[in-house]
C-alpha cells in the first residue's frame, strides 16, 4: 500500500533561512520594519535649525535663502509617513493585546501625521509667497499673512507633535507593557512622560510657559526617550517571547498538510 506522504515534512514556513545564526521568523520581520520606522522619525530633528530663518521675522518680505525650509518640509514628511508606518506594522501583533487600543494607535498616529502634513503645508505656502514677491501686494499686509502662516506651523507642532505623541504612548505603551513584547522598562518611560507631555502642552496653550523653552524640553525628554528606545530595542532584539508572538508562530508555521498516493 503506497504511504502518506506529508508535503510540507517538518519545515514552519515561519521560518526564513538564518541571517548571522538568528532564525528570521516572522514576528522578527515585524518588530524589525517597526523599529526602524520609529528610528526614521528622529530625522526631523534638524527641522529646529532649517526652519529658523523661514519663522523668522520679515521672512517673506526679504531674500532669504528658503533651501533649508524646504529640506526641512522633506524630513517632516517623512516623518509623518514613517509614524502611520510604525502603527500600521505593530496593527496585527498588539491588536490580540487590544485591538480598540490598536486601532486607536492607528488613528492617533494618523491624526499626528495629519496635523504634520498641514504644518509643511503652511511652511511651502510661506516658502512660495516669499519667492513670487506678490506684486502689487504691500509690505505690511505680507508680513502679516506671513506671520499668520508662521503661527498656524506653530499650532498644528504643538498639537501634532507635542501632544498626538502623548497620545501614543499611552495607547502604545500600555498595550506593550501588558503584553510584554518588550522590557516594560521601555513602556514605563512612555507612561511616565505621557503625563509630563500632556502638562506641558496644557501650560503652552494657556501662555504659561513658551512652546521652546528649558520646561518644554524636559517634559518632551522621556516621550523621545521612549520611542528611541523602542525603535531600536526592536531593530536589536525584536520582540520578547509571550503568549502573543507565541500565538502567531503558531498560526503562521501550522503545516498545512495532504496526501499524496504514488
Amino acid at each position: 500500500m503506497p504511504q502518506p506522504n506529508n508535503w510540507a515534512g517538518n519545515r514552519s514556513p515561519a521560518i526564513a533561512p538564518t541571517m548571522e545564526g538568528i532564525p528570521v521568523t516572522s514576528t522578527r520581520k515585524t518588530a524589525l520594519v517597526a523599529g526602524i520606522f520609529y528610528l526614521m522619525t528622529f530625522v526631523s530633528i534638524p527641522t529646529l535649525t532649517l526652519y529658523g530663518p523661514v519663522k523668522g521675522k520679515d521672512f517673506i518680505i526679504s531674500s532669504t535663502a528658503d533651501t533649508g525650509a524646504l529640506w526641512g518640509g522633506l524630513l517632516e514628511v517623512i516623518v509623518g509617513l514613517a509614524g502611520i508606518g510604525t502603527a500600521v506594522t505593530l496593527f496585527p501583533v498588539v491588536k490580540r493585546q487590544n485591538e480598540g487600543m490598536a486601532l486607536g494607535f492607528v488613528a492617533s498616529r494618523t491624526i499626528e501625521a495629519a496635523m504634520i502634513f498641514a504644518g509643511v503645508a503652511s511652511i511651502l505656502s510661506l516658502v512660495a509667497l516669499q519667492q513670487a514677491g506678490v506684486p502689487g501686494a504691500n509690505a505690511t499686509s505680507l508680513t502679516t499673512v506671513g506671520d499668520g502662516l508662521v503661527a498656524f506651523y506653530n499650532g498644528t507642532f504643538l498639537l501634532g507633535q507635542s501632544l498626538m505623541p502623548a497620545v501614543n504612548a499611552v495607547l502604545l505603551g500600555t498595550l506593550l507593557y501588558r503584553s510584554s513584547l518588550v522590557p516594560r522598562a521601555i513602556p514605563v518611560l512612555g507612561l511616565i512622560g505621557a503625563p509630563l507631555q500632556f502638562a506641558a502642552v496644557i501650560l503652552t496653550m494657556f501662555g504659561v510657559i513658551d512652546r521652546i523653552s528649558t520646561v518644554t524640553l524636559l517634559a518632551a525628554l522621556p516621550i523621545a526617550l521612549w520611542e528611541f528606545s523602542l525603535g531600536l530595542w526592536l531593530v536589536v532584539k525584536g520582540f520578547k517571547p509571550s503568549p502573543i508572538t507565541g500565538a502567531l508562530l503558531a498560526t503562521v508555521a501550522t503545516p498545512a498538510s495532504r496526501t499524496d498516493f504514488d
